[in-house]
C-alpha cells in the first residue's frame, strides 16, 4: 500500500472514530434534562438505619409485618397452599387479562360477603390488579377515561403518600378532607363531615376500609354509618382502599364492615384489594379491583373497558401469588388456617401497642398515651413532634419518620421496654 494511500485510510478511520464519538456525546445528552427525584422516605430510613451499628438499634419505619423475632413472617396456610400448588404441577401459560375467575370471584366474596346480593346479581366487574397500588392505579386511570361526572378525587388528610402521587401522574385533580384530629390523636368526625358536606356533587372520595396508613384511626362503626349518608346524600362517589383486611381487629369480617355498610346502603362503590399485609405476599403483587356497576350488562361494558387498559399496560397478571390466594381461599381447612394467621399477626400488634403503652406510663411520663391503644393495624401516629423523633433516632438510635409514625410491627417483646423507655425520655 502506498504511502498516501495509507493516510487516506488512517484519515478515513479517524473521521469515522470522531463521527461515532460526536454521536455518543451528542446520545448521552438526551437525558441530560431529567431532574433527580426526591427519595423515598422510608427507604432513607432503612438505609440509615442499615449504617448505624448500635446493638440497642430499632427500625420503626418498615411497612411490612415482622415477627417477634424482627423477622419476614411466612404465614403457615401459606407455606400449605405453596406444598400443594407444587404437588399439582401446574403450567406457567398466561392468566386471562383479567385474571382466573376463580380468583376474582373468591376475592369479591372475601370483600363483599359471600351472601351479598351484587355478587349474585353479577352486578360486579371484579379483575386481578398488581396488588393494591395496580388496582388504584388502573381504577384511577378509568375514572380519567370514563368517569362522566367531577373528575376530582378527596382524600383524607393525611393519607398513604403513593395516593396523591398516583394522581399527579394522572393529572387526576385532588383534594383533602380533614380526618385526623392532631389534638385528641384520633378521628375528626365533625371536620370530616362538614368538609364532606361540601364537596361538589359527582366527586370521588377515597376512604381506608379499615387500618388507616398512615395514622392507624379508623372511624367507629357508627361513624361509618354516618359517612355513608352524607356521601350517599350528596351524591359523592366512594372508592375504597382495603390494604389490610383483617389485619386490623383479626376479623375479615369486622375490617369489611366499612364496605359492606356502603353497599348495603346503595352504594356503587369502587374496590381496590392487597393480600400483601393479610397473607404476607408482598413480592408476590396478588391484589384485585372490582366496580359494582348495578346490573350486569352494566358489568359487562365496564369489564370489557378494563380489560382493553389490562391489555395495554402489562397485558396479563401474574399468576403465583393470584393461585395462592385461590387455594386459601377456595380450600375450607387452609381458609381456617389463614383466618388464623391473620389474627395471630393482628394479636400481635395489639398485644405491642398495650405493652408500650404500659412500658411508657410506667417509667412515669404524665402525658395520654391512651392513643396508641386507640389506633389499629400497623401504623401508628405517636404524636411525637420533629425535634422529639430527631432526639429519638439520635440519642436512642430508634428509627421512624419525622411525622412521629411508628410500624409497630417493629415492636417485639424483645426491644418494647427501650422503646417506651426512649419515647419517655424524649417526651418528658
Amino acid at each position: 500500500m502506498s504511502h498516501a494511500l495509507k493516510g487516506l485510510t488512517t484519515q478515513l478511520l479517524k473521521n469515522n472514530a470522531d463521527t461515532i464519538n460526536m454521536g455518543l456525546r451528542a446520545s448521552s445528552t438526551w437525558w441530560s434534562s431529567v431532574s433527580m427525584g426526591p427519595p423515598d422516605v422510608i427507604l432513607g430510613i432503612t438505609e440509615a438505619y442499615k449504617r448505624d451499628t448500635d446493638p440497642k438499634k430499632v427500625n420503626l419505619g418498615v411497612g411490612a409485618y415482622r415477627d417477634d423475632e424482627g423477622k419476614p413472617f411466612i404465614l403457615p396456610s401459606v407455606r400449605q397452599a405453596e406444598e400443594r400448588l407444587h404437588c399439582k404441577m401446574l403450567n406457567h401459560e398466561y392468566a386471562p387479562i383479567g385474571g382466573e375467575a376463580g380468583y376474582t370471584d373468591l376475592v369479591a366474596q372475601l370483600a363483599f360477603g359471600e351472601d351479598s346480593p351484587v355478587l349474585k346479581e353479577k352486578s360486579n366487574c371484579t379483575v386481578q390488579t398488581l396488588s393494591g397500588t395496580g388496582a388504584l392505579r388502573l381504577g384511577l386511570e378509568f375514572i380519567t377515561k370514563h368517569y362522566n361526572q367531577t373528575k376530582e378525587i378527596w382524600m383524607p388528610s393525611p393519607t398513604w403518600g403513593n395516593h396523591p402521587q398516583i394522581c399527579n401522574t394522572l393529572n387526576l385533580p385532588h383534594k383533602q378532607y380533614r380526618y385526623y384530629d392532631k389534638k385528641t390523636h384520633g378521628f375528626d368526625l365533625c371536620g370530616a363531615m362538614e368538609d364532606i358536606s361540601k364537596i361538589p356533587a359527582g366527586s370521588i372520595i377515597l376512604l381506608h376500609a379499615c387500618a388507616h396508613n398512615p395514622t392507624g384511626v379508623d372511624p367507629k362503626k357508627e361513624e361509618w354509618i354516618q359517612l355513608s349518608q352524607v356521601i350517599k346524600d350528596k351524591k359523592i362517589f366512594p372508592f375504597f382502599d382495603m390494604a389490610y383486611q383483617g389485619f386490623a381487629t383479626g376479623s375479615v369480617d369486622n375490617d369489611a364492615f366499612a364496605v359492606r355498610q356502603f353497599v348495603n346502603d346503595g352504594h356503587q362503590v369502587m374496590l381496590a384489594q392487597s393480600f400483601a399485609k393479610n397473607m404476607g405476599l408482598y413480592g408476590e403483587r396478588a391484589g384485585a379491583l372490582t366496580f359494582l356497576c348495578g346490573d350486569a350488562e352494566s358489568a359487562a361494558k365496564v369489564m370489557s373497558q378494563v380489560k382493553i387498559m389490562i391489555r395495554t399496560m402489562y397485558s396479563n397478571p401474574p399468576l403465583y401469588g393470584a393461585r395462592i390466594v385461590q387455594e386459601i381461599l377456595s380450600v375450607p381447612e387452609l381458609k381456617q388456617q389463614w383466618l388464623a394467621d391473620v389474627k395471630s399477626m393482628a394479636d400481635r400488634i395489639i398485644s405491642m401497642r398495650q405493652q408500650l403503652r404500659a412500658g411508657i406510663e410506667g417509667a412515669g411520663n404524665k402525658q395520654n398515651w391512651q392513643h396508641i391503644t386507640d389506633q389499629i393495624g400497623m401504623f401508628c401516629y405517636t404524636g411525637l413532634n420533629a425535634d422529639q423523633v430527631a432526639k429519638l433516632t439520635k440519642d436512642h438510635h430508634i428509627y421512624l419518620t419525622k411525622d412521629g409514625r411508628i410500624s409497630v410491627a417493629g415492636i417485639s417483646s424483645k426491644n418494647v421496654n427501650y422503646v417506651a423507655e426512649a419515647m419517655h425520655k424524649v417526651t418528658s
